[in-house]
This record gives C-alpha cells, structure tokens and sequence, in this order.
C-alpha cells in the first residue's frame, strides 16, 4: 500500500472544456488547463482527468488538452476515458499522464489488461470501477497487473474495502471532513478523489494538516532542519540561491525570513522576503512566474539555503530566464554539461531553419525534406551497428555523434525538444 494519503482532484473534459461530471454538462471552467494549473499550486498530490469526448476527432482534441494539462499541472497527471485498445493507453502516456485508467465497465478493457500491463508496466495502469463486486470479479487480473482501483461508486465503498487486495482511490461527494480521514486511516484505500475534492481544493493544505494531526500520512513538505537551526544574518534573514532543478544553472538570489521559509515548505512554492519593500513575496505571485520548490538544503554551516526549482517562465524580473547574464570574465573552456551541449546543438540546428546559410548541411537536408532525413536517420544507425563490431570504440563515439546530429534535425523537423525526450525518459 502507498504510504502517504493522496488528494486527488479531478476534471471532467467535454468539448476541451471542464464540465461538472459524467452526467452532468455544466461548465465549471473554460480553461482546463488552467484549472488543473489551480489544483497544483494549491498541493494536491495528484490529477485525475476524464475524457468524455465523443469520436475519433473529438478525443484527439481532448488528447492535445490533456498534454497540455501534464505540462502544466505540475503535478502527476491520470489519464482515462475513451479507451477501447492498447493504442489508446499509448496515446494517454505519451500525452504525459503518469498514469493510464482502464474501464473496467467495459469487457474489452479488462480483456487487454495484461497486455497494456506487461507492455508498459503495472506501476502506470489503473483501473476504473463502478460497484465492489467488480473487484471481487477480477481480483486475480487486478492484483496481478494494476496498481490501483479508482472506485466511482460511493455507496459501496464499506465493501470494496472489505475485499480489495490492492490500493483504492474512492470517489467521494460532498462529505465531512471527519469523514474524510476516517476512510483515509484504512490501510487499502490510498486516496480520495471526486467532487468533495474539487469543491475544498483550496484548503488542502489546511486539510491536510488536520489529517497528520490526526496520525493520517499525508503529503507534506515537513523540514528536517527547522528554522531556528539556521544561521540567520543581522537582517534575520538567510540567503537563498536558486537553481534549476533540470539543468542545474543559477537562476536567482533572494532572502527568506522564518514566514517566508514556513510558507514554501507548506504550499510548495517559492516564497521570499523583500528587503526592499519590508515584506513576504511569493514568486511569480504578479508575474506568473512561479517557482515550484523540488528539493531545499542548507550548507555545511546552515547559513545558506539551495532550492533546486521548477521554473516556470523567467527567473528575472528583466525577462532573462536567469539573473545571471552580466559577463565579467571569461575563459575559453569547453562545456562538459550533456544537456547544455544538446540545447545548444539543437539551438543551431533551429536556427539554420529559421536562418538558411548557403552551403549548409543542415538546410540541404532540410530542403530535401522529411524522407532525406528519414534515410540519413537509418543509414547512421546502421553505421553504429557495423562499427560496433570494430574493438576501437572511437568508432562507434563518432557514429553515435552522427546519428544524434540527425537526429536533432529530425527532431527539429517534427518539433521536438530536448526537454520533451528528458521528461519521457525521466517518467520511464
């Protein structure tokens, strides 16, 4: 079973707008995407998003919503609705959803349980339930290749309980909250989700601190150090240099005082204190730039904190992603950074499309198009093979970087980015 309690919103997409239930049409919002933005800066755990589209072109429009909601919702995403196949599932996963949901309403979905499980892994398979019974129906397939049960069906939650053998995410109405961690103290059921979600989704913070009160596990961002054991300046202050937590450069410095330093620990976004205008600031609180906190640590002396972030937008009030881009110095030097190297690469491959040079490389095979590409593509990985079997392996070094030249320029034929492929890597 999980070990922390998950809170877990969800939305209904019709017509790529956010609808208020299965049955029921009305539109809670015109934007989904920045509705599932909302859910995550206010610290749910999780997304559950529905596709209730209709055909072929609908559910494709619903699928480039849904991508969009990965990439902004900051939170892990599950997708369901609308499968029928395998290839539905892939659509789900490769959109971003950390997760896929069967419907176990429908017979061919439990038919291709196995196969979508040993082909993308039990740990991004779930399954959508109706009524308890169904668990006990399936609980051989269930236990065997999903790696939870999202139960719709509130009133037979009590049984559900009794006979699941693996995770339950119960979908709940309007409850109290005491009704809340009462189910959330049961080890089988790992989450909650539903309409009493979305309608509280503001006081999750708060909720959850009255369920860890409560010997609930949850969530949250609790500080190994706390802030008395840090060094403060003469101002009460500790200086805060920021990083990004992908590329590892130096977006930023800024100060925290104790409120500012309680304040990202429990909502989970970057929040300072101005030395200039005497006050607590939230980052991206004007901007929309805000910085979502992965990781915080202090130095040796615990006078210095480093928060590695997820940037969203610029870091610098100039409109730099970094504020730091004033030269003083510098020495020629290679860069030995994997991805700055790739960005860079890609950088000039991007522009040569943009920009033709005469004589280019690049844009002959951008000219020649899309199969000149393609046959380049294939021809370099089959130089990687033959030079394999070569004992000197500067050989395969020099085929490999061939074919990752082309493949940056497919890359940039199709739209693709560096960050795209680290992401999927990264989820895989």
């Amino acid at each position: 079973m999980n070990t922390y309690k998950k809170f877990i919103p969800c939305i209904y997409l019709k017509n790529k707008k956010a609808v208020a239930g299965f049955r029921d049409e009305t539109i809670v919002s015109e934007d989904p995407v920045s509705l599932a933005q909302t859910y995550g800066e206010n610290n749910a755990d999780e997304l559950l998003v529905f596709d209730l589209s209709e055909g072929d072109e609908d559910h494709e429009q619903a699928l480039d919503v849904i991508k969009d909601i990965c990439k902004k919702a900051h939170i892990p995403v599950t997708g369901a609705g609308n499968v029928k196949r395998m290839e539905d599932i892939k659509k789900l996963l490769y959109a971003g959803c950390a997760k896929a949901v069967l419907n176990y309403s429908k017979e061919g979905n439990v038919e291709i349980t196995k196969e979508v499980s040993q082909k993308f892994g039990k740990e991004k398979i779930a399954a959508c339930i109706v009524q308890a019974s169904e668990i006990e129906t399936n609980a051989p397939i269930l236990e065997e290749y999903v790696s939870e049960v999202i139960l719709l069906g509130e009133k037979t939650i009590k049984q559900a309980m009794e006979i699941s053998g693996i995770p339950l995410i119960v979908t709940l109405p309007e409850v109290s909250l005491d009704k809340i961690i009462e189910l959330l103290s049961f080890p089988v059921i790992c989450g909650v989700t539903g309409p009493a979600i979305n309608a509280n989704v503001k006081e999750l913070t708060d909720i959850k601190d009255l369920c860890a009160g409560n010997g609930v596990l949850v969530h949250t961002f609790e500080p190994q150090i706390k802030w008395e054991e840090l060094k403060v300046n003469s101002e009460g202050l500790v200086p805060v240099v920021v990083q990004d937590y992908k590329t590892q450069e130096v977006l930023m410095l800024a100060y925290m005082n104790k409120a500012a330093y309680l304040h990202t620990l429990k909502s989970g976004q970057m929040t300072y204190y101005s030395r200039s205008r005497k006050e607590q600031w939230i980052k991206g609180e004007t901007s929309g730039h805000f910085q979502y906190v992965k990781e915080m640590q202090a130095d040796c002396d615990k006078d210095t904190i480093l928060a590695k972030v997820e940037q969203i937008g610029a870091a610098c009030h100039t409109g730099n992603y970094s504020c730091f881009f004033h030269e003083i110095m510098k020495k020629e030097y290679e860069e030995t950074n994997p991805l700055m190297v790739f960005e860079t690469v890609l950088g000039i491959i991007k522009d040569r499309k943009l920009h033709p040079k005469e004589g280019s490389y690049t844009n002959y095979l951008f000219d020649k198009g899309i199969d000149k590409i393609l046959k380049k593509l294939g021809e370099e990985a089959t130089e990687i093979v033959i030079a394999a079997k070569n004992p000197n392996a500067n050989e395969v070094k020099y085929e490999i970087a061939d074919f990752l030249y082309h493949m940056m320029v497919l890359m940039v034929e199709k739209g693709v980015t560096w960050e795209e492929i680290t992401d999927e890597l990264d989820k895989r």
